[in-house]
């Protein structure tokens, strides 16, 4: 279409008419071909992959269904004069696939903050009048980032070959690697840690100017292995900022060293308590294990003094962390450090925050809690946390996840008050940066590919979590994110700046809304409108429970939420994942009648006692009789046979009660498929609602529902509790 707009200015006037016609065939060339199916029910079989022996028809793994594995042994140097990590990794690679692999890509992350990087180079933006200094030197790419390689050794301390594309890294085998086979790569490399409270990012440090410390918060700070996969082979999507991590499964074993005088927090379960714990402080965390509340471990006192060192010396922190597809860890001089036990059956999870002085009291009263809380509630729609520990970690600015720890924004003013609005947007980050735990962490999709699949189900556990939170105001949750009525803005948005949920990640328009907020509340839909919440809860938690520890596809979602629930929602599916469609059904008229209660008589049976008695009919009157017979050629055959049929019907008497009949007329005018849900109000003051399936509408946009009720209607409304994200309530009401 802009190449003809283009045209049309080139053009002199001569030729317009064939511009006329080339529009018009361009317009024509792209009208839907009439004889083809495009009904909003047809199945999702061309869209979705085949199943195989790997991914069934019903959403499971197959009994094939193989994936990588990945070991690391490192020793991570954390560099508090440089703010540099130095690292030395050993990886096991273990091919569990069918397929020979003559070389293996590793990820570096780091890559990103390179002067060069492909980042900053695809970056647009214009230039503001009143362009501040923050932003002028945003404009320049001079930090010194990205990884530095020392070496990449296989296990006889020879070189490897290898090729460093941007943030990917290709290590060439001797001989190509065999089903069944592992590999020892070792890799030494160092790299500047980044000001992310100036930069920006996932990761990098906060600087402290008035006690002149830092705190860091460290991930995609090690090349890591990508995945290898039956779906992509091998994930080689170079990471350009937004899309996240998809990464294989293995055991870690972390010697982190930091200055001895800093907290340290990280994936896994510290090995070394008594060497790097005082013995107040063991005790301390030996009873948060039997607590269910906060027990402070790093008081606020102690963290204050630490901020006041500057130790020479260094203390190595011991993590190991089994069957997890990431490692981060967190260390300041600052931090203050609570903790308290979850119990699952026979086990003790601990739920841990480290935050520094300037997050409290709000985060003594509320993080912890929040971690507790939020292992608890999403254990219930999928399955019993399974890792040692939890951490929320304290950084400004910020909300990012990893496995077993997590860092969330959220700060005090200077005198330590906070606003209720500060207060929920904190707790919210925890929950949301917590259950990440179980997605993507635990239930592994590609966020590279599907954001999604973790943020859209992630977001959609926050909002049970809020729901099932308590304090001491006595409020409810004011969820952002979750019910259908929210998502009402974007919805009806300009389609231009709008992308289908089924997107890649780095091509979403309006990420937060279409990653996050369309798929959490769609979710929503399914469970409170269409499937309900026992089909609903078991088919989600058969999903979680099927795909933990794996990498899931879209298709392995949605077959198995359909598998687990014997509910058709392909219809679904297609309209609020493949579409940009919005919800807009209007009543577009009613009509009310009422059944005469004629007794049937011979005299019905003649064509001339049928006009008689229809002359006398009122507006809105009908007689059940008179229209079996009206149109008859033989008015006593079809009497007689009216008769015979209604007295061995079940609905014979109901030819003697008084009913009221309501036709609706439908129309469903935003081209989204939607349950129908009606709220009648009675002249009587009651009211009644009634819910019809979404299939209504399986051959035809315009419908009409005839409504039948045993007394008289004064209003009709339709979705009275706003639950289909209906785009135009102002054509949903009749009746006064």
């Amino acid at each position: 279409m802009l190449f003809f707009v283009n045209l049309f200015f080139e053009m002199k006037k001569p030729t317009y008419s064939l511009l006329a016609a080339l529009l018009c065939f361009s317009f024509t060339a792209l009208a839907q071909n009439p004889n083809l199916n495009y009904n909003k029910f047809k199945q999702l079989g061309q869209e979705l992959p085949t199943p195989n022996v790997y991914r069934t028809a019903s959403g499971a793994p197959g009994h094939l269904y193989w994936q990588q594995k990945a070991d690391y042994n490192m020793d991570i140097t954390l560099d508090d004069e440089n703010q540099r990590v130095y690292g030395v990794e050993e990886i096991t690679y273990t091919n569990n696939s069918p397929d020979e692999l003559a070389y293996l890509w590793v990820q570096l992350d780091q890559n990103m903050r390179h002067p060069e990087s492909e980042t900053y180079k695809i970056q647009t933006g214009k230039i503001a009048d009143g362009m501040g200094l923050q932003e002028y030197a945003r404009l320049f790419h001079t930090f010194p980032g990205g990884f530095n390689i020392n070496y990449v050794k296989d296990d006889k301390n020879a070189d490897y070959k290898v090729t460093v594309n941007h943030t990917m890294m290709r290590i060439d085998l001797d001989a190509p690697l065999k089903k069944g086979e592992a590999v020892t790569i070792n890799i030494k490399w160092w790299y500047n840690i980044n000001n992310r409270m100036e930069m920006g990012g996932r990761s990098g440090y906060e600087y402290f100017q008035d006690d002149e410390n830092y705190l860091y918060t460290i991930a995609q700070f090690f090349p890591r292995m990508a995945v290898y996969s039956d779906v992509e082979g091998w994930q080689n999507k170079q990471f350009l900022g937004r899309g996240e991590f998809t990464l294989p499964f293995g055991d870690y074993n972390v010697n982190l060293t930091v200055p001895a005088d800093m907290v340290v927090g990280a994936t896994g379960e510290i090995q070394n308590k008594s060497e790097v714990l005082s013995k107040t402080q063991l005790e301390r965390l030996e009873a948060a294990a039997n607590s269910n509340k906060p027990v402070v471990i790093v008081t606020q006192e102690e963290a204050e003094i630490a901020e006041k060192s500057r130790s020479k010396e260094t203390k190595t922190w011991t993590f190991k962390a089994d069957n997890v597809r990431d490692f981060g860890w967190s260390a300041s001089r600052k931090f203050i450090w609570d903790a308290q036990g979850v119990k699952f059956g026979d086990r003790t999870v601990m739920a841990m925050s480290l935050y520094p002085k300037e997050g409290n009291p709000m985060w003594g009263l509320y993080s912890t809690k929040a971690v507790a809380l939020t292992l608890e509630t999403y254990s219930k729609f999928t399955f019993d946390y399974p890792y040692p520990v939890a951490y929320s970690i304290n950084g400004k600015s910020i909300g990012m996840e990893y496995p077993m720890i997590c860092f969330n924004g959220g700060r005090t003013k200077a005198d330590g008050s906070f606003t209720d609005a500060v207060k929920y947007r904190t707790i919210l980050v925890i929950i949301h940066e917590v259950g990440h735990n179980f997605f993507p962490m635990i239930i592994n999709s590609d966020e590279r590919q599907w954001t999604w699949m973790d943020e859209g189900l992630n977001t959609f556990l926050q909002y049970q979590t809020e729901k099932a939170w308590t304090d001491e105001t006595g409020k409810a949750f004011p969820s952002r994110r979750g019910p259908a009525k929210l998502i009402v803005p974007y919805m009806k948005g300009d389609k231009r700046y709008i992308s289908p949920i089924m997107t890649n990640s780095e091509s979403i328009h309006q990420f937060g809304n279409n990653a996050y907020g369309k798929p959490c509340t769609g979710l929503n839909i399914l469970r409170e409108t269409i499937m309900g919440p026992e089909l609903f809860d078991h088919a989600f938690k058969t999903y979680a429970n099927r795909w933990m520890f794996k990498h899931p596809s879209p298709a392995d979602f949605f077959r198995t939420m359909e598998d687990a629930s014997a509910v058709d929602l392909d219809w679904f599916w297609r309209g609020w994942f493949y579409t940009t469609d919005h919800c807009d059904v209007a009543i577009s008229k009613v009509k009310e009648y009422r059944m005469v209660k004629n007794v049937p008589s011979e005299s019905t049976s003649t064509k001339k006692a049928v006009q008689t008695v229809r002359k006398k009919l009122k507006a809105g009157e009908f007689d059940p009789i008179l229209h079996t017979v009206q149109y008859a050629k033989n008015p006593k055959m079809a009497y007689d046979m009216a008769q015979r049929r209604v007295s061995f019907d079940s609905r014979k008497d109901k030819l003697s009660e008084d009913f009221y009949f309501y036709q609706v007329d439908l129309k469903m005018i935003g081209k989204l498929v939607m349950p129908v849900i009606f709220k009648l109000d009675f002249k009587d003051g009651t009211s009644e609602e009634v819910r019809i399936p979404a299939e209504i509408w399986k051959l035809q946009d315009e419908v009409s529902k005839i409504l039948i009720t045993e007394k008289p209607v004064s209003k009709i409304i339709l979705d009275p509790n706003l639950e289909t994200a209906d785009t135009d309530t102002s054509n949903n009401t009749w009746g006064k």
